[in-house]
C-alpha cells in the first residue's frame, strides 16, 4: 500500500456526507434514460433563469463575461457559477492521478469511489469558496447595502444550485441518462445564446446591412456558422481503423477506430480556461493599476459602447484575442498571426498533454489491449506500443492544430456565438448523435418504444 492511497484515504470520512446517486442495477431502456436526460436539461435551464434571491445589482461590466460560454453559467442567477466547480475538480483530480501524486488502481471498486468522493468534495469546497469570493468582491453590490443575512442566503443559494449539478451530472453518468451532464449543459448553452444572437430583434432599417452591419448579428455571420458546422461534422469522420483480434476465442475479429479529432473537445476546453482566467486576473489588475507597466503589458481594457461588456485593446491579452472580422484582420495582420500562431500551438500542445494524463496514450492503450487478450494480426506482442505510437501521438496533435484551425476559421469568418463556442456545441452535439445511435443498435425498435 503506497503514500500515494493515504491521501485518497483522507476523503473516507466525508463519503457518508456527501451526495450520490446510485449506480442503475439494472440496464435502463433507451426511453427511460430519454426522459432522464430531458428532465436533468429542464432543471438546469429553470436554474439558468431563476434570480439569486437578496442580490442587490448586476450592472456594469461583468468580469466572467469571457468564461459564461464554456461555464454555461448565467449572470445574476441560481446557475452564476455554472458547471465551473465540477469542471475544475474534476481537471484536478485528473492531472493528480494521472500525474501520480496520488496513486489510484481502477481496477480496484474502493478506489473509483474514493477518487470519486473526492472529486465530489472537492467540487463542494470550490462553489463555497467562490460563492464567498462573489459575494465578498462586491458583484452583487457591496456587503454592507446586503447585510449579512442577505449574504449567507446568496451563498447558500450558489453552494446548493453546485450540489444540484454536481448530482445532475452524476445521475447520467451512471447510466440513468445520455452521456455526461457537462457537456450537455455546456452544448446547450451555447446553442441557446446562438439563436438569441442570431434571431435577436434588434433591427436595423436598410434591407443591404442585414448581411454586412457591424457589431451586431447579420445574415451573414448566420451563414459562417452553418458552415462551420457542416465543416466541423464532415471531419468528425476522419479516422485510422487499426484490425485488432482475440488471442483467445478464434476468428473473434474487432477494430479499435483512431479518430482524427483523438482528444475531442479537451483541447479548446483547456485553452478556453486559461485564456479566461488571464482575461479574468489581467481585467482586475487593470481597473487597480492600470498605470502600472507590467499590468499594461499583460492588457489594456475598455469598455465596448454596443455590449457595455469590457474588450481587450492592448497587450497579450489583445493578441490572443480572436480579431472581430476579416476588416479587423486586413487592418491588423500581426494580431491576426499572432492568434493564430497561439491558437494552433496550445490546442496541439493541450492535446498531447491530455492524452498523457487522461490515460489514453499509446502505452495506455496498449495495457488496456493486452488486458483484454487482444492483439494485432500481423504485429508482434510487445510490438503493440510501438505500432499505436505510430498513430496515436500524431492524432492527438494534429487533431488539436485542426480543432484549433477550426476555431479560427470560426472567428474569422465572424460565426455566432464565437468559434471556440461552436466548436464545443458541435462535437458534444456529435458526441450525443453517437451515443443515441449505439443506444438504438442495442435496443428493438426505435426509441425503446
Amino acid at each position: 500500500m503506497g503514500g500515494g492511497f493515504r491521501v485518497l484515504h483522507l476523503v473516507r470520512p466525508f463519503l457518508s456526507f456527501l451526495p450520490e446517486v446510485q449506480s442503475a442495477d439494472r440496464k435502463v431502456p433507451f426511453r427511460e434514460k430519454v426522459i432522464y436526460t430531458v428532465i436533468s436539461l429542464f432543471i438546469f435551464l429553470v436554474c439558468s433563469q431563476l434570480p439569486l434571491y437578496g442580490i442587490h445589482s448586476t450592472t456594469g461590466a461583468d468580469p466572467f463575461y469571457w468564461m459564461r460560454v464554456i461555464l454555461a453559467s448565467n449572470r445574476g442567477t441560481v446557475m452564476e457559477l455554472g458547471i465551473t466547480p465540477i469542471v475544475t475538480s474534476g481537471l484536478v483530480m485528473q492531472l493528480l492521478a494521472g500525474s501520480k501524486i496520488i496513486e489510484v488502481d481502477n481496477n480496484v471498486r474502493e478506489d473509483r469511489a474514493l477518487l470519486n468522493g473526492a472529486q465530489k468534495l472537492l467540487g463542494i469546497l470550490i462553489a463555497v469558496g467562490e460563492a464567498v469570493a462573489y459575494v465578498l468582491s462586491g458583484m452583487y453590490g457591496s456587503v454592507n447595502q446586503l447585510g449579512v443575512g442577505n449574504a449567507i442566503l446568496i451563498i447558500v443559494q450558489l453552494c446548493f444550485a453546485g450540489i444540484i449539478v454536481i448530482c445532475l451530472d452524476e445521475l447520467l453518468q451512471k447510466g440513468y441518462g445520455l452521456g455526461s451532464g457537462i457537456s450537455l449543459f455546456i452544448a446547450t448553452n451555447i446553442c441557446e445564446s446562438i439563436i438569441w444572437k442570431a434571431f435577436s430583434p434588434t433591427t436595423i432599417n436598410s434591407g443591404r446591412e442585414a448581411f454586412y452591419r457591424q457589431n451586431l448579428p447579420n445574415v451573414t455571420n448566420l451563414l459562417a456558422t452553418v458552415l462551420v458546422f457542416l465543416i466541423v461534422i464532415y471531419f468528425q469522420g476522419f479516422r485510422v481503423v487499426l484490425p485488432v483480434r482475440s488471442k483467445n476465442a478464434r476468428g473473434q475479429q474487432g477494430s479499435y477506430p483512431i479518430k482524427l479529432f483523438y482528444t475531442s473537445n479537451m483541447p479548446i476546453i483547456l485553452q478556453s480556461a486559461l485564456v479566461s482566467n488571464l482575461y479574468f486576473i489581467s481585467q482586475l489588475l487593470y481597473r487597480r493599476y492600470s498605470g502600472n507597466f507590467l499590468v499594461n503589458l499583460l492588457g489594456k481594457w475598455k469598455e465596448s459602447e454596443y455590449s457595455g461588456q469590457s474588450v481587450p485593446v492592448g497587450g497579450l491579452a489583445y493578441y490572443i484575442t480572436a480579431p472581430s472580422s476579416l476588416a479587423d484582420v486586413a487592418a491588423n495582420p500581426f494580431h491576426a498571426l499572432f492568434y493564430i500562431i497561439f491558437m494552433l500551438s496550445a490546442c496541439a500542445l493541450f492535446s498531447k498533454t491530455w492524452i498523457e494524463v487522461s490515460g489514453s496514450s499509446a502505452k495506455d492503450v496498449a495495457k488496456q489491449l493486452k488486458e483484454q487478450q487482444m492483439v494485432m494480426p500481423g504485429h508482434r506482442e510487445s510490438n503493440l506500443q510501438k505500432e499505436l505510437n505510430r498513430y496515436i501521438p500524431t492524432a492527438a496533435a494534429f487533431g488539436g492544430v485542426c480543432i484549433g484551425a477550426l476555431t479560427v476559421l470560426a472567428d474569422f469568418m465572424g460565426a455566432i456565438g464565437s468559434g471556440t463556442g461552436i466548436l464545443l456545441a458541435v462535437t458534444i452535439i456529435y458526441q450525443y448523435f453517437e451515443t443515441f445511435e449505439k443506444e438504438k443498435a442495442s435496443e428493438l425498435g426505435f426509441f425503446g418504444f
